[in-house]
């Protein structure tokens, strides 16, 4: 019996961060070690459909392009359509739509990449708790916590955390405000700048940087295009750092990185088309300030309940001395050149295991979904 496991990797879906999704998987694939594991690309359209993408298109794929932008170098969504169902013994059986005698595939277990709503967002990974299969990264609860950044910084709130000064509203209450001044006063305890965020979006998608009250319809407008909750929250003149947690009940922090920004902000612009390189690999930090980093990576690890990873994201205010959480991201961007796994390299941690690492801590976690499940036996 083959000992390889057929890993199938899920990727696209219907959020604005579709191509982020499809750049991440791309590089999952490739990161795969071929003696312990199979790909298996499972494409999820923006309407929603799954189809199976073609090997010959994978393997087309998988030695790396020299040179361009990460954005640019992904993984198409493209196969025939499929339907899903788990099999007893836990495995994914992929088959052509409308016709489940026609198994064209079956999977050991699912690794998700998709970012944003639907895949990142608990959705995804519930619709595999209800196949019974099991799946790398975090369960439905984290997934959903952390999408959303009000349900977040709630979680942070009740654990102490340090964050920066925020508020929310709904679209209800942004449109019965019955004039600018009272749209104004949602935010009015607020000091400029702001950022005007959706609740439940990643890659700086729908994010507004504002100077006044006079930007601030434009910018909650232009959230709202993405969620029904926007956020508001006060600026930090200070360092962006960033520090990557990996495990199950007992994680570990990694090293402390530094994200470099130019003009403003690390805007989806810069994130994915710029240029340079903006990570900084450990960050040039005292080690007070990195292990305070370290050790709140792990409290927001633990306050949103995470299994397998999440990279917490922290504003530095070096002239105060000051640390805030600023936000956790349960399914960061996952190429080859994101901040996740260079941190993790950066202690030798290479991306192949670390995607391995991800798969067994998988496999921890379904075993222990399987003994809860198990009826205790009765008292003799």
């Amino acid at each position: 019996m083959s000992s390889i496991r057929h890993v199938a990797v899920m990727y696209g879906g219907p959020s604005a961060e579709h191509e982020v999704s499809c750049s991440s998987a791309l590089s999952i694939i490739r990161a795969l070690d071929p003696e312990r594991f199979a790909p298996i690309a499972i494409g999820i359209t923006r309407e929603r459909g799954f189809v199976l993408t073609p090997s010959h298109v994978v393997e087309e794929l998988r030695t790396p392009p020299t040179g361009g932008l990460a954005i640019e170098d992904r993984l198409p969504v493209t196969g025939i359509e499929v339907e899903l169902r788990g099999t007893p013994d836990g495995r994914l059986e992929i088959s052509e739509l409308g016709k489940p005698q026609d198994v064209l595939a079956e999977a050991d277990l699912v690794f998700p990449a998709l970012h944003g709503p639907f895949g990142e967002d608990g959705v995804l990974q519930g619709v595999l708790e209800t196949l019974g299969v099991p799946y790398a990264g975090n369960g439905v609860r984290a997934s959903a916590v952390g999408m959303d950044k009000v349900n977040m910084k709630q979680a942070f709130i009740a654990e102490g955390i340090p964050i920066t000064p925020h508020r929310w509203f709904d679209a209800g209450s942004w449109a019965a405000a019955p004039d600018d001044a009272a749209k104004a006063a949602l935010v009015a305890d607020l000091t400029f700048p702001l950022f005007v965020k959706p609740a439940s979006m990643g890659s700086s998608i729908g994010i507004s940087r504002i100077e006044s009250v006079n930007e601030l319809a434009a910018a909650v407008e232009e959230a709202l295009t993405h969620d029904f909750r926007v956020i508001v929250e006060q600026g930090v003149t200070g360092r962006e750092l960033e520090c990557s947690v990996l495990g199950g009940f007992q994680p570990e922090a990694s090293p402390v990185g530094e994200v470099t920004v130019h003009g403003g902000w690390f805007d989806y612009q810069q994130k994915y088309h710029g240029t340079e390189d903006p990570m900084i690999v450990p960050a040039v930090l005292s080690e007070t300030v990195a292990e305070e980093v370290r050790a709140l990576s792990l409290a927001a690890f633990s306050a949103v309940g995470c299994w397998g990873l999440a990279r917490v994201d922290f504003l530095y205010d070096e002239e105060a001395g000051t640390v805030f959480v600023n936000e956790l991201n349960t399914l960061p961007g996952f190429t080859a050149h994101s901040m996740y796994p260079k941190l993790w390299n950066a202690v030798g941690l290479d991306y192949p295991s670390l995607i391995g690492r991800l798969i067994d801590l998988a496999d921890e976690r379904a075993a222990l979904a399987v003994r809860m499940a198990t009826p205790a036996a009765p008292d003799a």
